[in-house]
């Protein structure tokens, strides 16, 4: 972004703050008459405003109103008065925008003002938080606001029955997780009866931790999958063949994009092993499958940082957070992949059947905002994607905390020796320390090193959420050592134990950078809240993890140049610019993989809704007759355009092989001389013939309340397997896109034309599959008599 930009955003930005501040004011002003207001006047206010909605007043007129009943109700129920600068981030918030907000400036309480002036439409609003933990924690304490204002609220978790589920979405607010609210619209596009449907529209959501849940999480589509019949056994030979692979050699390794590809050499390799000529050929596709995903498992994905094995299992550590994601798996064949590389059990394979990426989700809603206190480094992102300005905050208070500069060393071992002496040096203190970790791996590393240097700490190490947030609350205590991943425990606040202010507060060592800076400010954030007192510094290596994804040959370019002191601490030349160097390059790598991500499912997105929307019109039932006669119409023109080569010329063999598939399709003459068709406009009149006589007992079969059903469940079952079919030829055609792009063309023009050509293949392929099994029904049935 040029100077003169940045100049006119904070402008705008002022601007824009001065309109909020004047609003805030005619809030403040009503508040000496609504505290004069019983419950009951408050409830009847609150129907008063549903009213005016549906008479036509805009949401923005109600806001001062709405904003100030949900301040009163605050004081009433939990005792807590909003401040202003929560007002400010609740105006944010229905402008449809994202608040940054400092760590310990209620957000959750924010909230409650959006959530409440939404809820007056009476459609729905979806509060998403970042567990099911914190879900329950703010449905508990600011449900009581609403309740008192005469709202519904429900809680959407994982372990609700469908009936509960619809019962929690008929709710004015319902909270939940965002990945539930993803599955529940995947698993409502795989129901076989609309009654059965849980959500009723994607309308408003605010999310907390907006940042975690649409950038983060965006990484990982939402999917939902079954068993599948694929060959587990492949994998423990794949595994044990890429074990023996040397890098460089047998394969090249990209970690920052966390790609690994095989080498002439390896794919010879590979070759000599299965006694094959070209593991590239086309029917070698499955094997050369099994082995990417090997390589991947083998080089990418580290135990104790990406996933750990438990009680035989491989159970999945969420990157961002340090917690393990309980029943996730990867597909298409990686986890599998990770079990032969661990040699246990192998399970059997996931097979697809309804998937949909965090942002595509996410851009359904009509209003979407939330809040962070990380936004700021990602507002191009937010804004490209989702549309959202960010809109920073004032502090209640004053921040005092102190950040001190990076210490960076050039090996480990200085680093840890270094860390080690600042915790002895601000326990001596009683000072209460949090220490900042990437992984689960360095959290134990660094849980034995204080033990050995007798240091009495607590080590979250993916514990439940709930015994997470217990756990962080208590950091703040005088003379606590706690070891946490950056962002366990993240929504919960660290209080300062009696007295801890006046030692200075808690102090916060990251030991590592992490890949993105608004983690690393989530960190930073979690000292000093609501003007307390704290301070914060990370210590870091060139042998960190983060450095370990850059250049080999930057890194080792600038090692020739640094100087060091005597504990190896890097003086020369500026290592904090060369780390942030790093760090930008790596959250660009990231961002650009969310673009790639996107780019390709914005195609998929669009067929996906087509399908569903074709599977909504199916389960309505009003129109099955027309919408089945349209299919078959245009099954037998596919079937037509099939006799020749082009449309000059007719071949004889062809017009045998259509009319045999042709009886399977509808009732037609037996034995018909084929000589008598001298063109394809013969043909098509014959067939059309043959198909009004057709269409006219299918349409009477049909007015049998059972008969539709059945055809309805034949429809469905048809469509639900080919778009199956479709995605799974889908993922094929990503996972080419690599190899596209060494072409000469652009890898994603050629991506959007097959993705159209095989959509239209998924389409035909269905509209002739349900044509012959809709007269397979029909023939079996008693009532059919040939037309």
């Amino acid at each position: 972004m040029s100077t003169l930009q940045n100049h006119f955003m904070k402008f705008k930005s002022r601007l824009h703050m001065n309109k909020l501040l004047a609003t805030v004011n005619q809030i403040n002003a009503l508040e000496n008459k609504f505290e004069k207001l019983s419950q009951d006047e408050l409830i009847q206010k609150t129907k008063q405003l549903k009213i005016q909605l549906k008479e036509g007043k805009a949401i923005n007129q109600l806001t001062v109103e709405a904003f100030a009943m949900v301040r009163e109700a605050s004081k009433r129920t939990i005792g807590q008065r909003h401040y202003d600068v929560q007002l400010l981030g609740g105006l944010v918030l229905a402008d449809g925008n994202i608040a940054q907000m400092e760590t310990g400036e209620g957000k959750t309480l924010v909230a409650s003002l959006p959530s409440f002036l939404f809820a007056l439409h009476g459609k729905g609003v979806h509060v998403i938080t970042a567990n099911e933990y914190l879900a329950k924690r703010d449905l508990e304490i600011i449900g009581q606001i609403h309740q008192y204002l005469g709202l519904t609220i429900s809680l959407n978790v994982s372990d609700l029955s469908p009936e509960e589920k619809q019962a929690a979405y008929s709710s004015d607010i319902i909270y939940g997780t965002g990945s539930e609210f993803g599955f529940d619209y995947l698993r409502d596009n795989m129901e076989f009866n609309i009654k059965n449907k849980v959500q009723r529209g994607h309308n408003f959501a605010i999310i907390d931790e907006i940042d975690s849940i649409l950038i983060d999480e965006a990484r990982t589509p939402l999917i939902i999958a079954n068993k599948s019949n694929i060959s587990s056994e492949l994998f423990q030979i794949t595994s044990k063949i890429v074990k023996s692979f040397t890098e460089k050699i047998d394969y090249e390794l990209d970690l920052p994009y966390r790609q690994v590809q095989l080498t002439e050499k390896g794919a010879r390799k590979v070759e000599k092993a299965f006694g094959i000529d070209n593991i590239y050929d086309a029917e070698h596709q499955i094997l050369l499958h099994f082995i990417t995903q090997s390589m991947q498992a083998q080089f990418i994905f580290r135990k104790d940082t990406d996933y750990i094995v438990r009680e035989g299992k491989i159970e999945l550590v969420d990157a961002f957070t340090g917690r393990v994601m309980d029943g996730r798996t990867l597909s298409n064949g990686l986890h599998q992949a990770i079990e032969a590389k661990e040699n246990l059990e192998i399970n059997e394979e996931n097979e697809t059947q309804a998937s949909v990426t965090v942002q595509n989700y996410f851009r359904m809603y009509k209003t979407l905002c939330g809040m962070t206190g990380s936004a700021i480094p990602a507002q191009e992102e937010f804004n490209d994607i989702y549309g959202l300005d960010v809109i920073e905050i004032p502090t209640n208070r004053p921040k005092i905390r102190q950040d001190f500069p990076d210490v960076v060393y050039s090996t480990l071992q200085s680093k840890y020796e270094k860390i080690i002496k600042e915790v002895q040096h601000y326990h001596g203190q009683k000072r209460p320390i949090l220490l900042g970790t990437t992984s689960i791996e360095q959290s134990e590393k660094l849980s034995l090193l204080l033990k050995k240097h007798g240091l009495k700490h607590q080590l979250l190490n993916a514990k439940s959420e709930e015994q997470e947030a217990q756990l962080i609350a208590l950091a703040g205590q005088e003379s606590q050592i706690t070891i946490a991943t950056n962002m366990a425990g993240r929504g919960t606040d660290i209080l300062l134990g009696d007295g801890v202010a006046k030692l200075g507060g808690l102090h916060i060592i990251g030991t590592e950078r992490h890949e993105s800076r608004r983690i690393d400010m989530q960190l930073r954030g979690r000292a000093g809240r609501q003007g307390d007192p704290g301070t914060t510094q990370f210590i870091i290596s060139l042998e960190d993890d983060l450095m370990l994804q850059y250049d080999d040959e930057e890194l080792e370019k600038w090692r020739k140049k640094m100087k060091t002191d005597a504990l190896g601490e890097i003086i020369s030349p500026n290592p904090q610019q060369f780390v942030n160097l790093i760090q930008e390059t790596i959250e660009n790598t990231h961002f650009s993989s969310r673009v790639h991500l996107l780019k390709l499912d914005d195609i998929v997105d669009q067929q996906r809704k087509s399908t569903y929307y074709k599977r909504d019109k199916l389960l309505l039932k009003e129109n099955i007759p027309s919408i089945l006669i349209s299919e078959i119409e245009q099954a037998l023109k596919t079937l037509i355009n099939d006799v020749s080569e082009n449309d000059r010329e007719i071949n004889e063999d062809r017009i045998q092989h259509i009319f045999t598939r042709l009886s399977l399709m509808l009732p037609i003459v037996k034995d018909i001389e084929i000589s008598s068709f001298s063109d394809k406009e013969d043909l098509s009149k014959y067939i059309f013939s043959r198909f009004s006589s057709y269409k006219q007992h299918l349409t009477q079969f049909i007015m049998h309340d059972e008969n539709l059903l059945a055809i309805q469940r034949i429809l469905l079952q048809n469509l639900d397997q080919h778009w199956i079919d479709h995605m799974n030829t889908m993922e094929t055609l990503k996972d080419g896109i690599t190899l596209r792009s060494y072409s000469q063309e652009d890898p994603y023009r050629i991506f959007v034309m097959e993705a159209h050509n095989a959509y239209d293949e998924m389409t035909k392929s269905y509209q002739l599959s349900i044509t012959n099994h809709i007269y397979a029904f029909i023939k079996s049935d008693d009532q059919h008599e040939e037309v």
